[in-house]
């Protein structure tokens, strides 16, 4: 069962090919991207509490893509995908990754995969019906990501895939409806990879493979878009989600019924997202959970440096110790940088219980918002942002070195991001978060930083 998408994709592409080759017009493209990027952390994973090293390095990601178009309604697609990293200072996490023998190495050459491999049949025996069968992304297909974002956290930005069917179906010009099934594994079960780890223990890796999700997991989603009005945009959801054991918990079976909405008037913007949780684990202990956001801005673009500006609540429930059951919001497929980037490491040994040594396990969080945004050129943007950070219950048993597991104030964060983008091939971005911890944590948990500034070209 756990090798159907590369079988699959094989057939549709060779039905595809058989019927339509005599009357096809083949047309194909390609193209490459480079995205240099240097990232320092400071206090960032542990808040300066246990003393682990902070961190200095370069990431650098490579992408060749090709595509062929058999004619309007057939068409396949791949990339591939390689992101080395170049360590400065002392932490070396990948030193012995490739050649144990070298332990000085501070070069990891990582691994190049095949990151999207896709066929796309349109309007399928003339259906209003889309299908696309493989592995690809949902960048930005589902709504803001809340639930569907990333499919193999594991491995940062490297990639973002799902293996994965989507059917879609357009009812009409405004009204729409996606259907979804996801198979992620722990690590790389169906194509080939090339340079993986030589070293079967080194922590991130799995059999000498990349450490993808915390445990195989797999998911199925209905998704609805309507437009009732103008000004009215609204994407009710469900979605069926599978975990395999991590650590202590058992297998858990998860249902989310949740809905995100957009209202747009003048040059005001409220957009919305609630989703709640309900499913067991397989001892059977009940797992419930609640979670959404809200934001209200505007926008003024007739004014010097079109500003916009936005105030916002995020909440995502978190575990009660007192109770027998997971009160716990499940991020799902969207562990990423929601809504900061230096929260998603320093919640790593909070969260690991659950989601595993993996970054992006938004739960137990209150977010109260405020975000300004400037067009300082035609070609430059500048974003602002402040948020004070609040826990949605008290832990408990957490490490009494970094947490001090009596208090809900997590603390305050500033981001900065600035965007240029210097050519249309060409973009540059520089992005800084500065932490200051509350009291959820201990006495010892220092101000972390985030900062990044990255180069990007698209060939």
């Amino acid at each position: 069962m756990k090798r159907w998408v590369p079988a699959l994709l094989v057939v549709c592409c060779c039905a595809a090919i058989y019927a339509d080759l005599a009357l096809a017009e083949v047309k194909s493209d390609y193209g490459a991207s480079f995205r240099l990027r240097q990232e320092y952390w400071e206090n960032v994973t542990d808040l300066g509490a246990l003393g682990q090293s902070d961190r200095d390095f370069f990431r650098l990601r490579s992408q060749l893509w090709g595509k062929v178009d058999l004619n309007k309604d057939y068409g396949a697609y791949m990339r591939l995908t390689n992101e080395a990293k170049y360590y400065l200072g002392a932490y070396k996490p990948f030193a012995t990754s490739h050649d144990p023998d070298q332990a000085d190495d501070r070069f990891d050459i990582d691994e190049l995969i095949i990151d999207n491999l896709y066929f796309d049949a349109r309007s399928v025996f003339g259906a209003p019906v889309d299908l696309r069968v493989g592995r690809q992304d949902f960048l930005g297909a589902f709504g803001e990501g809340f639930i569907m974002l990333d499919g193999t956290p594991g491995d940062g930005s490297r990639s973002f895939y799902f293996n994965a069917v989507k059917a879609t179906w357009r009812i009409n010009p405004s009204n729409a409806v996606d259907f979804v099934y996801v198979y992620q594994p722990k690590k790389e079960e169906f194509l080939p990879s090339m340079y993986p780890s030589r070293s079967s223990t080194l922590s991130g890796y799995v059999d000498n493979k990349k450490l993808l999700n915390a445990s195989d997991e797999r998911g199925a989603l209905v998704y609805f878009r309507s437009d009732p009005t103008r000004n009215i945009h609204i994407e009710p959801y469900y979605m069926y989600k599978v975990e395999d054991p991590v650590g202590a918990n058992k297998k858990l079976e998860l249902n989310t019924l949740g809905g995100r909405a957009v209202f747009t008037f003048d040059n005001w913007k409220i957009r919305a997202e609630y989703g709640h949780q309900f499913g067991e684990y397989a001892n059977n202990r009940d797992r419930k959970a609640d979670g959404g956001y809200i934001f209200a801005g505007q926008k003024f673009d007739t004014v010097f440096l079109k500003p916009e500006w936005e105030l916002g609540v995020v909440y995502l429930s978190g575990d009660d110790p007192s109770t027998a059951e997971h009160e716990g919001w499940d991020p799902l497929f969207s562990r990423g940088p929601m809504w900061n980037e230096l929260l998603i490491y320093t919640m790593i040994s909070e969260t690991a219980r659950d989601g595993g040594p993996i970054p992006g396990y938004w739960t137990n969080m209150w977010i109260y918002q405020a975000g300004l945004k400037l067009a300082l050129a035609s070609a430059t943007s500048l974003k602002l942002s402040y948020q004070y950070l609040r826990s949605a219950e008290v832990t408990s048993g957490l490490n009494s070195a970094e947490y001090s597991n009596n208090s809900k104030d997590r603390g305050h964060l500033g981001l900065l991001i600035l965007n240029h983008a210097f050519t249309k091939k060409l973009d540059g971005m520089l992005q800084l978060e500065y932490f200051i911890p509350g009291d959820f944590y201990t006495s010892k948990a220092e101000d972390a930083i985030f900062a990044r500034w990255q180069l990007q070209y698209k060939f």
